[in-house]
């Protein structure tokens, strides 16, 4: 039956994917072909079949961006609503460098030996920091569902395309003051540091800033939070800095947001 369940998701996704560019390399140098078999083992598979039957999407369009530690396809809802389906590589040993995020976050105090388990911790993290992050009305995807090593989320973009990220995209005064209040809200509102917080994961769109990749977030009790709370602040300066946007210094920004706890 398991079989059958199997062949059924693959001839949904495979057609939908394989055949657009099967040997195109995607930006970082993956090759189709060989993110497919990584990626989309015979429990991702099951896993996106159920979510196939759970009504969260309807079917897979295409890949979208490729990493080390996952990779991003377009999937699309029964009303057409366009969805991003993160799918974490169980097969990845970069998930180790991770076990700090988690380690000493209250919130995940159980964390079982193996890689597979890290990772499916891992997408549960994330999306319970999306989910806390949206829930207080900061600007970053909106998580939709977890399984697995599979998280699906709105899509951030059109047709398939993403949104630009910050690191491409022409910043003035307002994308920093933005960027700062995403960092300041987080803290204070979520009650989470991202850890993670730069150019990269930011996109810039029309309605504003969307901060994303929140799976590094780390909750205010975290022992290392206020080190990666600047770290934050320091790189996301140092960009803004690089462009020639007037900045505050990060020493002060730090304790403004870390004062504000203090005293509430």
């Amino acid at each position: 039956m398991t079989d059958i369940l199997s062949k059924k998701l693959e001839s949904k996704i495979d057609k939908k994917l394989i055949s657009k560019s099967k040997r195109r390399e995607l930006d970082d140098g993956f090759k189709k072909g060989k993110v497919i078999n990584e990626v989309l083992d015979k429990p991702t598979v099951m896993t996106l079949y159920k979510m196939i039957t759970d009504h969260v999407i309807a079917y897979v369009n295409g890949s979208v961006s490729a990493g080390k530690e996952s990779v991003v396809f377009w999937g699309v809802t029964e009303d057409d609503a366009d969805v991003a389906l993160k799918i974490y590589l169980v097969s990845t040993s970069n998930f180790k460098k991770r076990e700090p995020y988690i380690l000493g976050d209250p919130r995940f105090s159980h964390l079982k030996k193996g890689t597979k388990n890290l990772v499916y911790l891992w997408a549960k993290k994330e999306f319970r920091n999306l989910t806390q992050c949206h829930t207080a009305g900061i600007p970053v995807p909106n998580p939709r569902s977890v399984a697995n090593n599979v998280l699906a989320m709105d899509f951030v973009g059109t047709n398939g395309a993403p949104s630009k990220q910050l690191l491409t995209s022409e910043v003035d005064e307002n994308d920093y003051g933005q960027a700062i209040s995403i960092i300041k809200d987080m803290y204070h509102k979520a009650k989470l540091v991202h850890g993670d917080f730069s150019e990269y994961n930011i996109f810039k769109t029309t309605d504003g800033l969307i901060v994303f990749d929140l799976g590094s977030a780390v909750d205010l009790r975290h022992p290392n939070s206020n080190e990666f709370l600047k770290r934050d602040i320091s790189n996301i300066t140092k960009f803004f800095n690089k462009r020639g946007i007037q900045v505050e210094d990060p020493e002060k920004l730090f304790k403004e947001i870390t004062k504000w706890v203090l005293k509430n």
